[in-house]
């Protein structure tokens, strides 16, 4: 029978729930348990899907093609248990799917009211889908105190009384502040945190008090005196030299033994941890570094692009060297002053990541340009390889007006909108006019590869499944031409008619792909493209 923990945060935001909550999971896993992890988000999107990445960060999108909150990848790489649908659920669906029920008049004429109808659909969601599991943990988005907030909060709390005496436990994220001109940390923030979530009928079993600098042991004790906790229960949580390092630590200051100590679980064997042990001494002790630009459009905003982020990272884990980030403005490299090969020519190698609207598509383009001509590594990802075709249909196959629909009419649709596809639940179709939310070609889709081309060399294989989120692709109408100049296409859905990988195999390694890779590399099982980019970057490296 499952047991649950739920995971809130107070104070301030981005403390580090998600983090907290991969990490716990890693670690329980690590013991021989059997865990899942949910993320419940309070705003009224339905999904995260027609959010601005500067708004929200990245959408992580699971097998399954639900648009998701980016917290499910750090779960998914802390685990390697790929999310579902299920695992995420949002204000907005709640909503649609109550307020859709009501007008079916499924409720027979009752008031709809939040509680019960609204916090029993979020307690239906958290108990669904969970045969065979020992651990469901249940992150809840926001913060104590937001209006937003306050049905999930509620229906936790029913849910512990449902679930009965030892079934769940409450862990609470806090911060305790250093104040440079008292020279003290502050603990009256954690107690006014905690003393909500009590008059909200909520006493939390753990409290993981975020702080710059160690919490001595007065303080520690202070804080489980005010907030009604034992002082093994008041967990430090210190910056950490790298998110990887996190279940280490947690495990280090104690965080698994007091949850399994809440639980009464006495004997739990103890975590296997070798694996993330092996990745921090390739952290901290790296034969070499490359430095890698990535030319996109939101990189004001790291989180925009966070999956991306660590899979680079991962490539370098996989190759034992540094990867540092250079994050470059695409719109940038549009103004005639731009000094092109000042900024790329550093680099060990390129990338292009997906991406929305003509804003700094022609920078795009000419870095994809830079790096073929200069035969410096390049990567293209969705939106990136659709501008690495429409470079190469400009500058080696002549077609000059090359372009795609998504910027306007076109006389030469190198890129289009795809209207019809084969899904498994049969033959999808779109429009120009369709809406935008969860209508674009998402989830997990198979791929063939020629036997002969470098991508199936780096994966191993001729047939691969990979995570999309497109709405336009590269005309198939266009590959005799791209091909003859020298850009060829090396991967297609099985039924031959979208393109899904090109490669220059006269090129050191230039690849496009249609598709997400960086949403299915974990740290301890890097990415094959990204582990193979790196090392084409470490060998760029030594020739610079």
């Amino acid at each position: 029978m499952a047991r649950f923990i739920f995971v809130t945060g107070g104070v301030v935001s981005s403390l580090g729930k998600g983090l907290l909550a991969a990490s716990l999971g890693a670690l329980l896993q690590a013991r021989g348990y059997k865990v899942r992890i949910r993320k419940f988000d309070p705003y009224l999107n339905v999904d995260p899907g027609t959010m601005s990445p500067y708004q929200h960060g990245e959408v992580y999108v699971t097998d399954d093609g639900a648009e998701t909150d980016l917290d499910l990848g750090h779960y998914e790489r802390y685990t390697g248990i790929s999310a579902k649908q299920s695992d995420n659920i949002t204000s907005g669906r709640i909503y649609q799917g109550i307020i859709t029920r009501e007008r079916r008049g499924d409720y027979l004429g009752a008031t709809v009211q939040v509680i019960p109808h609204v916090t029993n659909a979020i307690k239906e969601f958290a108990l669904a889908d969970i045969d065979g599991l020992d651990f469901v943990i249940c992150e809840i988005g926001g913060t104590v105190g937001d209006i937003e907030s306050l049905p999930f909060v509620e229906a936790i709390r029913q849910l512990k009384n449902d679930l009965g005496r030892g079934r769940s436990v409450f862990v609470h994220t806090t911060l305790v502040p250093y104040l440079a001109a008292a020279g003290e940390l502050k603990t009256k923030p954690t107690q006014h945190s905690v003393r909500e979530m009590t008059s909200y009928g909520i006493q939390p079993d753990i409290l993981l008090c975020r702080a710059e600098r160690p919490i001595p042991e007065a303080e520690r004790a202070k804080i489980a005196l005010f907030c009604n906790v034992p002082a093994s229960a008041v967990i430090q949580a210190l910056d950490a030299r790298s998110i990887y390092d996190v279940p280490l630590q947690y495990h280090g200051e104690g965080l698994d033994d007091e949850v399994l100590r809440v639980f009464e679980i006495d004997d739990a064997p103890r975590p296997e941890l070798a694996q993330w042990r092996d990745i921090m001494d390739r952290v901290d002790h790296p034969e070499g570094e490359v430095t890698i630009g990535v030319v996109g459009k939101y990189v004001g905003l790291q989180d925009a692009y966070k999956s991306l982020r660590e899979a680079l990272v991962h490539g370098g884990i996989a190759n034992r060297v540094k990867v540092n980030i250079r994050w470059l403005d695409a719109e940038l490299f549009e103004s005639e002053s731009a000094d092109l090969a000042a900024e790329l020519e550093p680099l060990h190698g390129i990338l292009v990541p997906g991406g929305f609207g003509e804003r700094g598509s022609e920078g795009k383009i000419a870095a994809v340009r830079f790096a073929r001509e200069r035969e410096v590594p390049f990567f293209g990802i969705c939106l990136g390889m659709q501008m690495a075709c429409i470079e190469g249909a400009r500058n080696t196959a002549g077609i000059e007006g090359a372009s795609t629909t998504e910027f306007g009419h076109t006389a030469e649709p190198v890129v289009g909108l795809i209207s019809e596809w084969m899904s498994p639940e049969g033959l999808q179709k779109r429009t120009a006019t369709t809406d935008l939310g969860g209508t674009m070609r998402l989830g997990a889709y198979d791929a063939s590869l020629s036997h002969n081309s470098v991508v199936a060399a780096q994966y191993g294989t001729t047939s691969i499944s990979e995570r999309h989120r497109h709405r336009y692709e590269v005309n198939v109408h266009y590959r005799d031409a791209l091909e003859k100049g020298g850009l060829v296409f090396s991967g297609m859905s099985p039924d031959g008619e979208l393109p899904e990988i090109v490669e220059r195999p006269d090129h050191p390694w230039f690849i496009g792909v249609q598709f997400h890779p960086e949403l299915k590399s974990r740290p301890f099982d890097p990415h094959p493209l990204f582990k193979g980019f790196i090392a084409a970057a470490v060998k760029q490296s030594r020739l610079v």
